[in-house]
């Protein structure tokens, strides 16, 4: 009788053991939804490249409290449904503790919807609309029952580096506005008109929005050339930045300058793909791998080193949010949802990004807040600008664009 109790008793141990290094060999499961293919495919290659070479680090420094972080990636195409249908996925199917990514503001949103209806924490990295991170605009009343958090800036900051460079560099008197009519570049539109140009005496001389994905922009063009601005403001995804320059620079379109609200203009691609249009446009950003922050330049090498091509603030922002992901892991009490709500909204990280540090202010909640800055395209080469203090490189204005594009 003892042998049969001592074989039970060995057999259940050996159950637990194998049970054991099952659930560790799977780690702690974390999904991310990014735009893998479609038209924002070039933003999500770059987000996912950053955030597996984060995790591969995180993991081979121990992991989490001895278990390995596992990243699960969904593809939503840049569609709010399919972004929608991966949240659901991950959160019912797969068991993740967290959702990390979103990347367009619109699926960004619609991950955030299923991440507050059930109940699991989501750090955003990359939607920037303002909405996201207002409580109300899910019907929650009370921030404490709020599970979005966010480490970008919110669009309505975007401007805020250029509208410093406007007022000291360039004083325009007239712009026009062309964006995309997404939640991202309408609210970015909305911004700039309300906030920059009324500020700094900017009088808009044409606000135009446009499907993205357009193949000919030229009559919208023609229109901008009519109107004859000191400024044209540009709120674009990668496609739409390349070609909107493109035949700009094939109208002969003259304005004082082009400014990209970041997104597109950003890019590697831009410069790629808008060969000489890209010169000496100038852009909003969020980072760069000169400014004086810990380990900035060396993600960016490594990055360079591991994949071949240059990398830029979307991909800092996919590497730093995976690092603050370990960090409330490894601070929070347990793996459960709710202790991994608290230990993030708890956090006080320097990342590669910047400080991560969640606030509420404007009605927005778990929000970090950050400084922006402008980059330009000079001698194809993306460079910081702005502001003086922080600049590797002189900006080029006045811009004599003719010149740049070979016309002269």
């Amino acid at each position: 009788m003892k042998k049969y109790y001592l074989f039970f008793v060995l057999a259940v141990l050996m159950l637990f053991v194998f049970v054991g290094t099952i659930a560790a060999a799977q780690g702690i499961k974390v999904g991310v939804i990014l735009p893998v293919t479609g038209e924002k495919a070039s933003f999500g290659e770059i987000e996912k490249r950053s955030f597996e070479m984060a995790v591969e680090e995180i993991n081979a420094s121990g992991g989490v409290k001895g278990n390995k972080i596992e990243v699960l990636f969904e593809d939503d195409t840049g569609k709010p449904d399919i972004a929608r249908s991966a949240a659901e996925k991950l959160i019912t199917r797969d068991n993740v503790v967290l959702l990390g990514g979103g990347y367009g503001s619109s699926e960004t949103y619609a991950i955030a919807g299923v991440a507050q209806a059930k109940g699991v924490p989501f750090l955003v990295n990359t939607g920037s609309a303002d909405k996201i991170t207002k409580p109300k605009e899910y019907g929650i009343e009370d921030p404490k029952r709020f599970w979005i958090f966010r480490l970008n800036p919110p669009v309505s900051g975007y401007a805020s580096g250029v509208e410093t460079f406007l007022a000291q560099v360039v004083k325009p008197k007239t712009c026009v506005i062309l964006h995309e009519n997404t939640l991202f570049g309408t609210q970015g539109a909305d911004e700039f008109e309300k906030q920059t140009a009324q500020k700094l005496g900017i009088k808009v001389l044409k606000r135009e929005g446009y499907e993205s994905g357009a193949v000919d922009f030229k009559p919208l063009l023609v229109k901008v050339k009519q109107a004859n601005p000191d400024l044209v403001y540009m709120i674009s995804y990668i496609m739409d930045a390349s070609l909107l320059m493109k035949q700009a620079m094939e109208l002969k379109l003259t304005p004082k300058l082009f400014v990209g609200g970041a997104a597109g203009f950003t890019l590697p691609e831009f410069s790629q793909n808008a060969g000489k249009a890209a010169e000496k446009v100038i852009s909003a950003t969020l980072w760069s791998e000169s400014l004086p922050i810990a380990g900035a330049k060396n993600y960016y090498d490594k990055f360079v080193k591991k994949y071949g091509k240059p990398t830029e603030y979307h991909g800092a922002e996919a590497y730093a949010a995976m690092y603050v992901i370990a960090d409330a892991l490894k601070r929070a009490k347990s793996f459960s949802r709710e202790d991994i709500k608290q230990a993030l909204a708890g956090t006080s990280l320097m990342t590669v990004f910047g400080p991560v540090k969640f606030t509420s202010y404007e009605g927005m909640v778990n929000q970090n807040k950050m400084t922006t800055y402008v980059v330009q395209w000079i001698n194809g080469k993306l460079e910081l600008i702005w502001p003086k203090a922080l600049a590797k490189v002189k900006y080029v204005y006045p811009i004599d664009f003719l010149k740049e594009w070979g016309y002269k």
